[in-house]
């Protein structure tokens, strides 16, 4: 019953991504989630072409199997990076903060799939005529970078404007979320948050420990007046956003505050002056499990969901 259109169009066994999150997923957590019979994706963010370059190497040297780069449209390096995934023949892209339409004729040249995440029906509609393969509708539970609809909301919207298949995103942690995201017509789900607690994802252990701890209202959107909303958990530089923007600072003041701060989290490990970036459903993450138990256990309870609904 899982096997969905998805699966055969990326030669996966699971319809299951794994979210391409900048400082998060590495060569490392791509391949084991790939490995694992679902779609590793290498989150390039703000990275150049070199470091893009050496994570695709070595995730084809611990997997044969098809994974994906995350590009950002709005990198300084993008023109870079989409050369480097031409050269080396990426299997898929996924992209995001921006319109991949001008890459995507080369793209299909070298047989790259590419999927955009998009956040509304129109921008689906519109990538849909520019020849992309799939899209990735995410709703505002997500962490990061949010649109302003949920994905209860936006995945059906979406599944009915357009005739390419559609993976739902955002609040999405087990077996339950990927039952829904089907019944709502999706053809798979990304996950982003739930692999961050990985055993194979390098971020910081002080990041995984906050995303144990935390509870259901533990995130918080910070940045609406400037127009590039992010969700993270709540901490001390939520806490100076949230005075900033209730004094009307200046957006220049707030963008500069953000500058570096996800690094900070995900690498240095300062969870409490950084951008911890992750989903409401951090409140349904109790441990740490290998990527390989992540999937098998979505599949098993997305199955077990079925087998109490008494579908199929």
């Amino acid at each position: 019953m899982f096997r969905t259109p998805v699966c055969d169009l990326l030669e996966i066994e699971f319809p299951v991504f794994q979210g391409g999150m900048a400082w998060v997923s590495t060569a490392k957590l791509a391949a084991a989630v790939t490995e694992a019979g679902g779609l590793g994706i290498i989150g390039s963010g703000h990275n150049d072409a070199a470091w893009v370059r050496e994570q695709v190497r070595k995730t084809r040297q611990m997997t044969s199997k098809p994974f994906g780069v995350n590009v950002m449209m709005m990198s300084p390096y993008v023109d870079e990076v989409m050369r480097v995934i031409l050269e080396e023949r990426v299997p898929v892209i996924t992209t995001g903060a921006g319109n991949p339409a001008k890459y995507i004729p080369q793209l299909k040249e070298v047989g790259t799939k590419v999927i955009p995440l998009i956040p509304s029906v129109a921008l689906a509609q519109r990538l849909e005529k520019a020849g992309v393969d799939a899209v990735i509708a995410e709703g505002m539970e997500s962490g990061g970078h949010i649109g302003e609809l949920t994905t209860m909301a936006l995945v059906p919207q979406v599944v009915d404007a357009v005739k390419i298949p559609v993976i739902a995103a955002g609040g999405i942690a087990d077996g339950r979320g990927l039952l829904s995201a089907l019944v709502l017509g999706a053809a798979g789900i990304q996950v982003g948050t739930r692999f961050m607690c990985a055993e194979e994802c390098e971020i910081h252990e002080n990041v995984k420990k906050m995303i144990i701890k935390a509870k259901d209202r533990d995130t918080i959107v910070s940045g609406r007046s400037t127009g590039h909303p992010v969700r993270a958990l709540k901490n001390k530089l939520t806490k100076q956003y949230e005075e900033l923007e209730k004094d009307c600072a200046p957006a220049e003041e707030l963008e500069q505050l953000g500058i570096g701060k996800l690094r900070a989290a995900m690498i240095d490990g300062d969870v409490e002056n950084g951008t911890v970036a992750c989903g409401q459903i951090a409140g349904m993450i109790r441990e740490i499990k290998t990527a390989s138990d992540i999937i098998r256990e979505i599949m098993e309870g997305a199955e077990t969901a079925r087998k109490l609904l008494g579908v199929g």
